[in-house]
């Protein structure tokens, strides 16, 4: 079992733990569509071109999964952990990523609309289109989103868009060559169900 596989599971687990040990405490769990839009400012080709030969932008497919844990509550704010991980795919290229990141929610309407804001940091790998070698680089995102409570354990995520940075498999960083290719920019939106314990 790989490593954020592991992480995942280990604090998922202790997660739905300390949720029963106290009531106050909220832990919400996912696995939900996504779809990442990878744009870079320069064209890369060869066999190490994450985005395919001379293009600029990419949309990957796949799902994101995870959970998170609101561990200090104080009226209608609420503050936790949220660990993610994604698994996407386009043109034949992979791009996978594990990240943990602080997470900030509220519940202000009377209606049961809870806003979210999230800053998560962590490891990002990606393998282009023509090659099997990999790279794994640091990987950050800011996300917000709205979740819609429809029964007393189920949320509805109306939406989650993120925002983030990658450097991506690349010619630059995986071959001697003249130019540079920068982090790619990642735009994420992401809907689906919350099951809250």
């Amino acid at each position: 079992m790989k490593l954020p596989h592991l992480a995942t599971v280990v604090l998922l687990t202790l997660t739905t733990v300390a949720a029963h040990a106290q009531t106050d405490h909220h832990v919400g769990l996912y696995l939900n569509p996504l779809a990442i839009r990878v744009t870079n400012s320069v064209a890369d080709s060869g066999p190490f071109a994450f985005l395919g030969q001379n293009a600029t932008s990419q949309v990957f497919y796949g799902l994101d999964y995870g959970g998170y844990w609101d561990f200090f509550q104080s009226g209608k704010i609420a503050a936790g952990l949220d660990m993610r991980e994604s698994d996407l795919h386009a043109n034949n290229a992979l791009l996978r990523s594990f990240l943990v990141g602080a997470r900030l929610s509220a519940h202000p309407f009377r209606l049961p609309f809870k806003p979210y804001l999230q800053a998560s940091i962590g490891l990002g790998t990606t393998k282009a289109p023509q090659t099997t070698v990999h790279a794994s680089k640091l990987d950050y995102t800011i996300y917000g989103g709205v979740d819609y409570t429809i029964q007393r354990h189920v949320d509805f995520r109306i939406a989650e868009i993120g925002y983030g940075s990658l450097t991506t498999t690349s010619s630059s960083t995986n071959s001697a060559v003249t130019f540079a290719v920068p982090a790619s920019k990642l735009l994420s939106f992401s809907t689906g169900l919350v099951f809250r314990f």
